[in-house]
C-alpha cells in the first residue's frame, strides 16, 4: 500500500469497526474514525490559522495561507515522515475530502448569492473588453503551454481535454479575492480600483459560464453534448420557473420578520438538492450550488444566510479544500529533469494576462503603466481556478506534475499581487495638491467642500441640519460629499461607490439589504436637502472597509476631493431622554484615527437633536478660549453667523494666574520631529489679534454678541458652562484644543472620557452635564506642516506632525 496521499494509486484496506474502550486503559485513538478525524482537522486549521496571521500584514488573500498550509503538510515536506502518515493513513483521505467537498458546495453557493447579474450585464465597453481579452489571449496561452510541457516531459496526460482544463484555469480572475486586495490596498475608489474590479466581475461571470461547460467535456466525454444541453435548460427552468416563487415566498417572509432555523434547513436541503441535480446531469456537483444561490434574492434573507452559514463555511469547511489542494503538491515533479521548462511556463502563464490586458486598454487610451497595473490585479486567483484543477486532477485528466506546475503557477500570480501594486502606486507626499484645507484660510465668499461621514440614517438628520446653517448663497456654495460608512465583513464586495444613478441599481428593490436600505434612505435624505438648496451640491459615495483602516478610506477621499472639513458623528447618539448612549465603540476608535491623520480640518458633531432652520431661527453659541483649533472654529461661527436665521453668541474664556497656557506646537520635519515650545505670550497676542479682527468685522452685526469670562479655577469653567447653559443654545461651537499644557487644563483632561473632543467638548458631552444642546468641536489641519497634539496628560506633549502643505 502507496502511504502517499498525494498519490492516486488503487488501494484497498480492511474496514473494521473499532469499539474503543478510551485511552485510560490503554486504547490507541489514533485508530478510531472521529479521533483521527477531529486531529487532521486541528492540525489543519492550526497551520491555516497561524500562516494567514503571519501573512496578513502582506495583504495576502486567505486561501494563500491555506495552500501553503497544505504544502506543509504534502508529501514533499512533513509527509515524508512516519509520524504524518500514521496521522494521515489513506483510508482516512476519503473522509477530509467529503466534509471538503461539502463546504465547497456551500461556499459556491454563497458566491451565487452574492452575484449581481443585473450589474455585470450594465457593465461598460471598457471593462467587457479588459475581460474578454483577459479570456481568449490567456485561453490560447495556456494551450500552447500545454502542449509544450507536454513535448518536453512526455508523460501521462489526457490530451483530448487536459488543454482546456489547464487554459481555463489560467484565464480565472478571482473578483472576491481581487476586492479584499483593493481594500486592503486602499486603492478601491481609485480609477484602477474601479476599472481592475468591473473587469473581474465580467471575467467571473463569464468563467462559470466556462466551467459550466468545461465539466461535462471531462466527466462525460461521449455524452457532453447532451450534458451542457439538459443543464442549460434546468438553469432556464430555475431562473424562469423556481425563482419568481421563490422571491414571492421570501418577500412574504421578510414582510413578517420571520426568518428562523426552519428557514435555514430549507435552503441547506435546497443547495444539496440542487448539487444531486447537476451532478446527475453529468455537469458538477458545484454548478447546481452556483445556481441556486443565482436565484436567491439577496436582500434581508440573503443576510441572514450569509451571517449563519459564513463562519463556518469559510472558517472552518473551506480551508479543508485548499489545503487539500496543496498537500496534492509534488515538489518533484517541478524541481525534475526539465525544471527551466517547467519555470518558463509558470512565468509565461503569469504573463499572458498582463500582456492581454495591456493589449485592450490601449484601445482606450489607458497609459501602458496603468494598463499593467489592471493586468497584475486581474491576475489573482480565487476558488474557481483550484475546483478546475482539482475536478481535472480527480478524473485523471491532469496527472501530479501538470496539477502542480499549475497551483504554484496560480498561487505565484495571486502573490504578487500586493507587493507589485504597493510597489507601483506607494503612497506619496500629495500635500502641494491643494492649499484650502482649513476653513480659515476660505474667504467667506469661497466654496465649502465637506466630506460628511455618516453611520446610519439617524446621523444623516442632524448633519444636514448642521450644514444648512453653513450660510448657503450663491457667492458662499457648498459641496458635499456623504459618505456611508459601511463596516466591511469577510464576504463583503469591498468597493467604494459613487452613486450617480440609484435606479439603476435594481438589486432586488422589493427586498434590498440592510446596507442598500441605510444607504437609500442616507440618499433620500440627502437628496431632498440638494433640492431644497440650489447652491449645494451632494455627492454620495460608500466605503466598505475594516472598521480598523476605513480612516484611510475617508483621508485619502478627503485628499483625493480637496476637502477643507471632515464632518464625523460622535460615537454617542442621544436617546429619547436627552441623554447620550454608546452605539458602536468602533466609531470611537474611527474618529480619533482621523483626527490623528487627516489632511484637513476635522469636526466632531455630538448631535442632540440639532433641528431645522426651516422651521424656526438658531441661537448658537462659540466658545473661544485661543489656539489654531479654536481659531477654527471662529472661522466656521463666523461663516455661521451670516445666516440670516442664526442669532450666534462668542464668549471669550480668559485663562489667568495659574490657567496661564503654554502650548505645545509640534512640527514635523523631513528627517525627524522637532519639538518647540513657544512663548505663551506670543501665543496670547496672536489670540488677541485674530479676536479682535473678528470683533471688527462684525461690530454692527446685530446678530452677534460677544463677552468675556474671566477663568482662574478648573471648577469656574464647569460652572461658567452650567451657567450658559441655561440659555438653552441650539449649538456649542468650540476648538479641540490641542496644545493646552496649563496646569488647569491638564487637571480637567485627566477626567476627560473623551479625549478627542478636548476639554470643553468632553464636558458638554458628558453625561453629568446634562445639557439638550448639540455640540460641534472643531480641529484644525495645521498650515505650514505645524500641528499641535496633546495626545496624553502630562507635563509635555507628544510630537507628530504632517508634511509641509
Amino acid at each position: 500500500m502507496d502511504d502517499n496521499w498525494a498519490q492516486r494509486t488503487n488501494t484497498c484496506y480492511t474496514v473494521n469497526a473499532f469499539n474503543s474502550n478510551g485511552i485510560w486503559i490503554g486504547d490507541y485513538s489514533l485508530k478510531e474514525t472521529l479521533p483521527i478525524l477531529a486531529t487532521q482537522l486541528a492540525f489543519i486549521l492550526f497551520f491555516t490559522r497561524l500562516l494567514f496571521y503571519v501573512l496578513k500584514p502582506f495583504h495576502q488573500p486567505r486561501f494563500v495561507a491555506e495552500i501553503l498550509a497544505g504544502l506543509i503538510l504534502s508529501p514533499s515536506v512533513m509527509g515524508n515522515t512516519s509520524k504524518f502518515r500514521e496521522l494521515f493513513p489513506l483510508k482516512s483521505v476519503m473522509h477530509i475530502e467529503t466534509i471538503a467537498h461539502v463546504g465547497l458546495i456551500y461556499h459556491v453557493f454563497l458566491t451565487g448569492l452574492e452575484m449581481n447579474v443585473e450589474t455585470i450585464l450594465r457593465a461598460g465597453k471598457k471593462a467587457t473588453s479588459i475581460a474578454v481579452a483577459g479570456i481568449l489571449i490567456p485561453t490560447a496561452v495556456g494551450v500552447a503551454l500545454f502542449f509544450l510541457l507536454d513535448y518536453h516531459e512526455n508523460v501521462e496526460n489526457d490530451r483530448t481535454t487536459g488543454y482546456m482544463f489547464w487554459a481555463v484555469a489560467l484565464t480565472v480572475t478571482g473578483f472576491p479575492v481581487l476586492a479584499q486586495i483593493l481594500a486592503d490596498l486602499k486603492l478601491l475608489h481609485t480609477e484602477l480600483g474601479r476599472t481592475a474590479l468591473t473587469s473581474a466581475m465580467v471575467s467571473d461571470m463569464c468563467s462559470w459560464v466556462l466551467v459550466a461547460i468545461l465539466m461535462p467535456l471531462g466527466i462525460n466525454k461521449e455524452k457532453a453534448i447532451y450534458s451542457v444541453v439538459l443543464t442549460g435548460l434546468f438553469m432556464v427552468l430555475c431562473f424562469y420557473l423556481l425563482r419568481p416563487s421563490i422571491v414571492r415566498l421570501i418577500e412574504h417572509m421578510t414582510k413578517k420578520d420571520y426568518l428562523n432555523d426552519y428557514h435555514l434547513s430549507f435552503v441547506l436541503v435546497g443547495v444539496l438538492a440542487f448539487a444531486y441535480v447537476t451532478d446527475l446531469l453529468g455537469t458538477h456537483s458545484i454548478i447546481g450550488a452556483f445556481v441556486f444561490g443565482l436565484i436567491m434574492p439577496n436582500g434581508l434573507f440573503g443576510d441572514f444566510l450569509v451571517e449563519r452559514l459564513d463562519g463556518i463555511v469559510s472558517g472552518t469547511l473551506l480551508p479543508l479544500f485548499f489545503a487539500g489542494c496543496g498537500i496534492r503538491v509534488e515538489f518533484k515533479s517541478i524541481l525534475g529533469v526539465h525544471w527551466p521548462w517547467v519555470l518558463l511556463v509558470i512565468l509565461l502563464a503569469c504573463m499572458a494576462k498582463i500582456v492581454s490586458t495591456v493589449i485592450a486598454t490601449y484601445f482606450f487610451n489607458i497609459p501602458i503603466g496603468h494598463g499593467m497595473a489592471v493586468g497584475v490585479l486581474m491576475n489573482t486567483k480565487g476558488i474557481l481556478a483550484f475546483i478546475i484543477l482539482s475536478a481535472a486532477w480527480d478524473k485523471r485528466i491532469l496527472n501530479n506534475q501538470y496539477f502542480s506546475v499549475m497551483v504554484m503557477s496560480i498561487l505565484i500570480m495571486t502573490v504578487m499581487v500586493s507587493p507589485i501594486i504597493n510597489a507601483m502606486y506607494k503612497p506619496r507626499n500629495r500635500s502641494e495638491q491643494y492649499k484650502l484645507r482649513t476653513i480659515q484660510r476660505l474667504r467667506q465668499d469661497a466654496e465649502l467642500r465637506i466630506l460628511a461621514c455618516i453611520h446610519t440614517s439617524r446621523n444623516a438628520t442632524g448633519i444636514i441640519n448642521l450644514l444648512e446653517a453653513s450660510n448657503l448663497t450663491k457667492t458662499s456654495t457648498l459641496s458635499v460629499f456623504a459618505l456611508h460608512l459601511v463596516e466591511l465583513g469577510r464576504r463583503a464586495s469591498a468597493i467604494l461607490v459613487v452613486h450617480k444613478d440609484r435606479n439603476a441599481r435594481n438589486p432586488g428593490t422589493q427586498n434590498p439589504t440592510k446596507v442598500q436600505a441605510e444607504s437609500d434612505n442616507i440618499i433620500t435624505a440627502f437628496e431632498a436637502f440638494s433640492k431644497g438648496n440650489k447652491d449645494v451640491t451632494v455627492q454620495h459615495l460608500t466605503a466598505v472597509s475594516p472598521y480598523g483602516t476605513i480612516h484611510e478610506d475617508i483621508c485619502n477621499l478627503a485628499e483625493e476631493k480637496h476637502i477643507a472639513l471632515i464632518l464625523l458623528p460622535f460615537h454617542e447618539e442621544s436617546t429619547q431622554d436627552g441623554n447620550l448612549e454608546e452605539t458602536n465603540s468602533a466609531y470611537k476608535g474611527i474618529n480619533l484615527n482621523v483626527t490623528l491623520n487627516a489632511p484637513c480640518s476635522v469636526a466632531i458633531f455630538v448631535d442632540r437633536g440639532l433641528g431645522s432652520l426651516a422651521q424656526r431661527n438658531g441661537h448658537f453659541i462659540m466658545l473661544f478660549i485661543g489656539g489654531p483649533d479654536d481659531w477654527e472654529a471662529l472661522a466656521y461661527a463666523q461663516r455661521i453667523a451670516a445666516h440670516p436665521g442664526i442669532k450666534l453668541s462668542v464668549v471669550q474664556l480668559l485663562l489667568v494666574e495659574d490657567a496661564e497656557e503654554v502650548r505645545a506646537v509640534e512640527i514635523g520635519e523631513s528627517q525627524g520631529v522637532m519639538s518647540t515650545i513657544f512663548d505663551a505670550e506670543k501665543q496670547k497676542q496672536l489670540d488677541d489679534e485674530y479676536i479682535n479682527a473678528f470683533r471688527l468685522k462684525v461690530v454692527n452685526g446685530e446678530s452677534i454678541t460677544y463677552t468675556q469670562k474671566v477663568v482662574r479655577r478648573g471648577e469656574e469653567i464647569v460652572e461658567i458652562l452650567t451657567t450658559l447653559d441655561k440659555n438653552e443654545y441650539d449649538l456649542y461651537i468650540v476648538g479641540q484644543g490641542q496644545g493646552r499644557a496649563s496646569p488647569l487644563m491638564l487637571r480637567l483632561l485627566e477626567w476627560s472620557d473623551s479625549p478627542e473632543l478636548g476639554v470643553i467638548g468632553d464636558i458638554l458631552a458628558s453625561k453629568s452635564f446634562s445639557s439638550h444642546s448639540s455640540v460641534l468641536i472643531l480641529q484644525q489641519y495645521a498650515s505650514g506642516g505645524v500641528v499641535v497634539r496633546a495626545s496624553s496628560v502630562g507635563s509635555q506633549s507628544e510630537v507628530s506632525g504632517f508634511s509641509q502643505a
